[in-house]
């Protein structure tokens, strides 16, 4: 028998879940998903909403996110803890593999880079602070969609009209993509190469935290690198103490 699920956990996951959706959705599909009885659903979404963090639409009869997860998330953003507590496992993989890291959150079907890392003497890379790229072609953006489930999944990329091209390499079908995530499961970390930009290869590893959708990753030049194993070893080291901060 499973444990009753607390009510601060409960709203919190049915927040996540709402964030999620690119539509409001039923509360019947709320419980259904989270595995929450309808009783206890109807409860906090009412409570919830009481306090704008969810919205009823009453035409369609379904549930989305109100204006408070708004204020919430300016406040997120004015703090930028992810990034605070990044930081400083970042500069220490940037010493310990002499290539440049970035951090990243996933927004829809792109990655939002959020703190960039530079290791002496390497080139810049697209990846500064502040930019978006296509989530499909980035090591970073594969690392945190290969942790989404396959319905999540398809919500970003439905049909081959969703992928976008830069260098003329990358999945470009629902199909082929489903591919590239099973295969970054099956080794636990993601790789690109020349997908972003030509010569550039980079590797990535998805922080555990579900809300924050985020990943790690080093990017470098053809040739630069002599020991790839080595730089997946150092972010799998900065992944797990952003986690353990985190925490």
């Amino acid at each position: 028998m499973s444990r009753p699920v607390p009510a601060a956990t409960a709203a919190l996951r049915v927040l996540v879940y709402l964030s999620g959706k690119p539509t409001p959705v039923p509360a019947s599909r709320i419980a259904a998903d989270l595995g929450l009885p309808r009783s206890t659903t109807y409860h906090l979404l009412a409570a919830m909403a009481e306090e704008s963090f969810v919205v009823h639409y009453g035409d369609e009869q379904t549930w989305g996110v109100g204006v408070a997860v708004w204020e919430v998330g300016q406040g997120y953003t004015r703090q930028a803890p992810l990034a605070r507590l990044a930081r400083v496992p970042l500069a220490r993989l940037v010493d310990r593999v002499g290539q440049s890291a970035h951090l990243a959150v996933l927004q829809g079907a792109e990655v939002y880079y959020i703190h960039e890392e530079r290791a002496v003497g390497r080139p810049p890379l697209v990846t500064a602070a502040g930019v978006r790229l296509p989530a499909h072609l980035t090591a970073s953006g594969r690392a945190i969609m290969a942790r989404l489930s396959p319905a999540q999944v398809r919500v970003l990329y439905p049909a081959a009209t969703a992928f976008v091209d830069r260098t003329g390499l990358g999945p470009r079908t629902p199909s082929e993509l489903r591919r590239v995530l099973a295969e970054t499961r099956r080794r636990g970390y993601a790789t690109e190469e020349s997908e972003v930009t030509p010569g550039f290869a980079s590797v990535a590893v998805a922080i555990d935290s579900p809300a924050n959708r985020a990943s790690v990753a080093v990017t470098w030049q053809d040739g630069s690198v002599p020991d790839p194993g080595a730089v997946v070893d150092g972010l799998r080291e900065a992944v797990a103490t952003i986690e353990e901060r985190l925490r």
